[in-house]
């Protein structure tokens, strides 16, 4: 079905509304962008719904100046901050012998009934791992088949109320009373894995600004999904406190020369000064070394691979992630950040990709940091979707449709797999045995400059 939505990424450092359409030949048409800082967002949740509310205004309207078309939907981000989730179990029979979409409905629905879910949460998606017929097996798509009985086993996302309302209530300022709301993380996935990544098992990693979500999809399902509040402004926080250094500075230190790639002994780099203005007095300068600037950068990164790694260990799924790991967001863009994560990940696949660039007259959509916005095209546009209950309890429909090249994701296979040198893996092991955490090396290694 062809149809016009408005995608609206609410990010803690943006928000991005885009009003596109779907032509049939199922290419993603974009009339409209808009694009606007954001405040009063925390880690992902909201603390100025007034202030939201005007500033998701502002994006709309930016958006809708050259889109003349009347929206059919509205879709939104949703932060994991709050979410918490469950599994369950759903049955049905089939009084006449086939199974159609009312009976998928009724089984994904029963599923959600039987869900445990805690009283101050309402569910925001509901996905099928495997349906069931008959007894005979596991199943992605049932639809079609003869069968007297069918099952679902789903994975439930849920969402704490409180947070659900903030978000409508920040809507509602800006104009808009009904909506669809997808997840962070799974918006990001759908705009950077393909079908055979699900088919293996993958885990997508979107690091942005102030929070990272950990996605972990198998077969047509997300079956894992956790958040931490840590990002890219963390590093922009921790060069400022420790090069005493006001944080617009930081900013620009971290972008002109963060990377993780270490720097050779005999190398100018690591001598190497840059002059940065002091807090509080800005017109006085002071000299920091480069290795010093990247040591800084090179902790906080490590510190929250690492504490990624362990939540995949954690939740029991490593060996499903066949496809092994994606990095996407704005922490992706430091250079060397696949070969750290690699060293921290083991034998596990690691690549960092983009989503895929829809060509339009707006906005540059290969950027790690706009995986979310075009995930939520995709979903909203139902490019390839598989069954699904929504955040208002609908069914999305599975379907056999593939959208044209222009609206896939830009997925890169794992041909390239990057793997740690040996003398990475010797800095590893000693890594590991260290009782000391990253960010007290900073600190040891200061003292060592001081």
């Amino acid at each position: 079905m062809n149809k016009t939505i408005l995608a609206i990424d609410i990010g803690t450092t943006n928000i991005i509304t885009v009003v596109a359409r779907n032509d049939f030949d199922n290419r993603i048409n974009i009339l409209g962008v808009g694009n606007n800082q954001t405040t009063g967002i925390e880690k992902g949740l909201i603390t100025d719904i007034q202030n939201v509310g005007e500033i998701i205004k502002l994006s709309v309207e930016d958006a809708k100046k050259s889109a003349e078309a009347t929206i059919d939907e509205v879709y939104v981000s949703f932060s994991a901050a709050s979410t918490k989730n469950t599994l369950s179990k759903g049955a049905v029979n089939i009084p006449n012998g086939i199974i159609t979409e009312k009976e998928i409905n009724q089984v994904m629905q029963m599923a959600l009934y039987n869900a445990n879910i805690v009283p101050d949460y309402d569910p925001i998606h509901v996905f099928p791992i495997y349906f069931k017929v008959d007894d005979s097996g596991e199943f992605t798509n049932p639809l079609n088949m003869n069968a007297s009985r069918l099952e679902v086993s789903v994975y439930i996302v849920t969402g704490k109320k409180t947070a659900i309302t903030n978000v409508k209530s920040a809507l509602k300022v800006a104009g808009i009373e009904n909506s669809t709301f997808v997840l962070h993380g799974y918006a990001s996935a759908l705009s950077i894995i393909n079908e055979e990544q699900k088919k293996f098992g993958v885990a997508v990693l979107d690091i942005g600004s102030s929070t990272s979500d950990l996605i972990i999809y198998k077969g047509n399902s997300i079956i894992y999904n956790d958040f931490f509040p840590v990002g890219s402004l963390n590093i922009t926080n921790d060069l400022s406190v420790m090069l005493h250094t006001p944080p617009v500075a930081a900013e620009m230190v971290k972008v002109k020369y963060g990377s993780l790639i270490p720097i050779d002994e005999d190398d100018d780099e690591a001598i190497r000064k840059v002059q940065v203005p002091m807090i509080g007095n800005e017109q006085e300068t002071k000299e920091i070394s480069i290795d010093m600037i990247q040591t800084i950068i090179h902790a906080r990164v490590e510190e929250t691979l690492i504490f990624l790694a362990n939540k995949i260990k954690s939740s029991g799924l490593s060996d499903k992630l066949g496809a092994g790991i994606i990095i996407t967001g704005g922490m992706s863009k430091l250079k060397g950040i696949d070969e750290l994560a690699s060293m921290i990940f083991g034998d596990t696949p690691i690549k960092v990709a983009n989503p895929k660039n829809i060509k339009n007259g707006y906005i540059d959509f290969n950027d790690s940091t706009m995986a979310t916005t075009v995930g939520l095209l995709l979903y909203g546009l139902d490019l390839n979707p598989s069954f699904e209950l929504d955040s208002n309890k609908r069914l999305r429909k599975s379907t056999n449709k593939k959208p044209s090249p222009q609206a896939q994701p830009n997925i890169p296979l794992m041909d390239k797999t990057v793997k740690p040198t040996k003398g990475d893996l010797t800095e590893l092991s000693q890594l590991k045995k260290s009782s000391t955490n990253p960010i007290q090396k900073i600190w040891n290694k200061i003292l060592e400059w001081f």
